[in-house]
Parts: C-alpha cells; sequence; structure tokens
C-alpha cells in the first residue's frame, strides 16, 4: 500500500471533501492516541489519514475502573473521553502531530454547543489540521448522546461549529447508531454544514458479572465495538448513503469492525470513501496496511484501475431512495 506503488497497479487514492488521501485507510477516534503513540508498531506515514482520539475543551480524567471490557465479538469501553484537554493538545501535541505524514482529522467533543465551538475553532487554527470530527455519538458518557440523537440540535450544533471555523478545515459529524433514525440525523448534519460524515460510533451496550449480579464496567454501559456490529455499520452507511451522502455530494467514512479487507471492501461498496480501523488496531496496528494491499489485490481482479470506480455501487438500494440508477 505504499504511496510509490507501481503505475500499472490500482491507485488507492480518495478525494475526502476536497482532502485528498492516498488511501482510504484511517484510524478511528478513541483507539489511536493522539499522535505517535503507535509509531513503533507501524507506519503511520503511510496511512491515509490519522484521526485522534477526542479533544474537549477541559482535562477529562474519565470514566472509573474497569473501563474495557471484551466480548466474544468485540469489546466494551466507557472510557469516558479521558484526554488531556484543549491547552495540552495544542501545547504537546501538535507539534508531534506535525512530524507525522498524512492529513491530520482532530475529533472533537463537548457538554455545550459553546464547548464544541470554542474547541473546534482554536484547533482548526493550526496548520497541520485538514478536518475536524464532531463528536455528537458517544454512549459512554452521561450526556454523549445529547446532540447525536436530536436532528434538531444536530443540525444547530452543526451549524455554530461550521460558522466559527476557518473554511479551510472541513467540518465531518460522527453519527450515532443509537438515533432513532440516522438517516435524519444524517440529513440535519448535512444541513448544519457538515462537509462529511462518519459512521457508525459504538452501540449502547452492557455486560453483566453474574456471580455480583453488577456490570462488569463500573459506568454501567458502554460502547460496543467490534466485528459484532460491523453488519449493522454496513447497511447504516448504505443507507446514509443513498438517502443523504450521494444525492448531497459528500464522503462518508465507514467503520464498525473492519478487521480484513473484505470487511473493508464491503464498506467501499455500500458507498464509503473513507475507512477507519478502530478495535482491530489493538489487536495489529500495522492492519490498516495490511487490507491496504488486499484492497489493491482485489480491485486488480475485478480490473479496476482506481478505488472510486467501486466507491457506492452495490447493486441494491433502499426503498424510497432518491439515487438514480447507476
Amino acid at each position: 500500500m505504499a504511496e510509490n506503488a507501481p503505475s500499472d497497479t490500482p491507485s488507492l487514492a480518495v478525494d475526502l471533501a476536497g482532502i485528498a488521501l492516498a488511501n482510504p485507510m484511517m484510524t478511528a477516534s478513541g483507539t489511536c492516541g493522539y499522535a505517535d503513540e503507535y509509531a513503533d508498531f507501524t507506519d503511520l506515514s503511510r496511512f491515509g489519514a490519522f484521526v485522534t482520539k477526542s479533544i474537549t475543551r477541559e482535562v477529562r480524567p474519565g470514566n472509573a475502573a474497569y473501563r474495557i471490557v471484551e466480548t466474544r465479538a468485540g469489546m466494551l469501553n466507557a472510557i469516558g473521553l479521558a484526554n488531556v484537554g484543549l491547552d495540552a493538545f495544542l501545547e504537546e501535541k501538535i507539534p508531534k502531530l506535525e512530524k507525522l505524514g498524512p492529513p491530520i482529522i482532530a475529533n472533537v467533543a463537548g457538554h455545550s454547543i459553546d464547548d464544541y465551538v470554542h474547541t473546534a475553532a482554536k484547533i482548526a487554527e493550526q496548520p497541520v489540521i485538514r478536518a475536524i470530527e464532531l463528536n455528537v455519538s458517544c454512549p459512554n458518557v452521561a450526556d454523549g448522546l445529547t446532540f447525536g440523537t436530536d436532528p434538531k440540535l444536530l443540525e444547530t450544533l452543526v451549524g455554530e461549529v461550521r460558522s466559527a471555523m476557518d473554511e479551510r478545515v472541513k467540518l465531518i459529524v460522527k453519527l450515532s447508531p443509537n438515533a432513532t433514525d440516522v438517516v435524519a440525523t444524517a440529513d440535519a448534519a448535512v444541513r448544519g454544514g457538515a462537509q462529511g460524515l462518519s459512521l457508525i460510533n459504538t452501540f449502547t451496550a452492557m455486560a453483566i458479572d453474574v456471580y455480583k449480579r453488577k456490570p462488569r464496567l463500573a459506568n454501567g454501559t458502554g460502547g460496543l465495538s467490534g466485528p459484532a456490529i460491523r453488519p449493522i455499520a454496513v447497511y447504516l452507511t448504505r443507507m446514509v448513503y443513498c438517502h443523504v451522502a450521494k444525492p448531497a455530494g459528500i464522503p462518508l467514512i465507514g467503520m464498525g469492525g473492519i478487521q480484513t479487507w473484505t470487511d473493508a471492501a464491503e464498506f467501499l461498496l455500500a458507498g464509503a470513501s473513507g475507512l477507519a480501523v478502530g478495535t482491530a488496531l489493538f489487536i495489529n496496528p500495522n492492519l490498516p496496511l495490511t487490507i491496504g494491499d488486499g484492497l489493491r489485490d482485489w480491485l486488480n481482479k475485478l480490473g479496476c484501475r482506481s478505488v472510486t470506480e467501486v466507491i457506492g455501487t452495490l447493486d441494491w438500494q433502499p426503498n424510497g431512495s432518491p439515487l438514480p440508477n447507476q
């Protein structure tokens, strides 16, 4: 998946809301640290983009332990958006991000519109930042779903953040699968000014210690990620692509249980232009590069010269889709 691959091999280059990516492989926020935590284990310069963990206006210690529980087909986390806060991120992490290589997307979270606006605007002032990804859908903090599940509030939030940010920096909204209608929240985000959408975030879930008769997470519930959620994530990606993203002409970043190149290919066919790997990074930090190699081999077998030839080409559309025949 190297950028200097022979010219006769299929190109993995994609355009993400005007940001040129050498390939669609990205880190998923919350699993990759702030900057160079994975540098000893993989070549981050070969990733299509690097997405930071969530940054909030103030320092957050996060939830009490236990904060992570493994499940048979994934992982539950209730980290609680633990992070160093805006000031430390700007002072300590931005210099490292400037040396990383791929385009940088900063994930931003908050408790209020003012929090989101202030944090996003400050981070967007940094030349190395190419996009802000709004985390409006974290299910492991007490108020993390307020914006992500209410279309009207979400549209207002996105509009306020977009108007406060440097126009150079793109705005991406990370959608919650816990909303009653993810198509409605996707549409609200686009109306508010989102230039890209990420989906999906984790599902609210629980694991129980049957002997203690208590939740295994101190927070009670957490966010379920990993292969258990992938088929749902693929379905929701297709729904949002057909009903919102394709008509609006904006890109999607697909995520949720990607472990193999075939997993990634499903998201591409469903309509995703970017592919974020999260939980699987804990097993193999080099996995995004391996997946990229597999995608290139697949495209070669299909006779495609570019990954863009397969994006959104799944031969299935949901009822009521505004998509014209492809």
